[in-house]
């Protein structure tokens, strides 16, 4: 079955199916920020991007040069059929440990 990922993994991976399969690090970073309240240096979004690339789990290329980004060129990852796989069964995975245990867990949110 492969290695299981791990935590910023199956975060980036989410939020990259989130944008249809297909995002610039920063979105993904700028999206787990405000999704999660989580500050997450760029460079190890781009770590771990490239990481599930060098598994398999995403493509990555170079987008064009944009006049808003001073001409600069920008970073983008795609989502790969074994990616979603992957994220699938890593959600699977989670899902089924916090079956029956959902209603706990909101409460404890609610009070924090």
């Amino acid at each position: 079955m492969g290695r299981s990922l791990g935590e910023l993994e199956q975060l980036l991976l989410l939020g990259l199916l989130r944008a249809g399969g297909d995002a610039a690090g920063m979105e993904l970073r700028d999206d787990l920020e405000e999704r999660t309240g989580r500050n997450v240096l760029p460079g190890a979004v781009y770590t771990i991007m490239e990481r599930l690339r060098d598994r398999g789990l995403v493509a990555s290329y170079t987008g064009d040069a944009t006049p808003e980004r001073g001409g600069r060129r920008r970073k983008h990852y795609r989502l790969l059929p074994a990616g979603e796989v992957t994220l699938a069964r890593a959600y699977g995975q989670v899902a089924a440990m916090a079956d029956g245990v959902e209603d706990r867990l909101r409460a404890l949110l609610e009070e924090s």
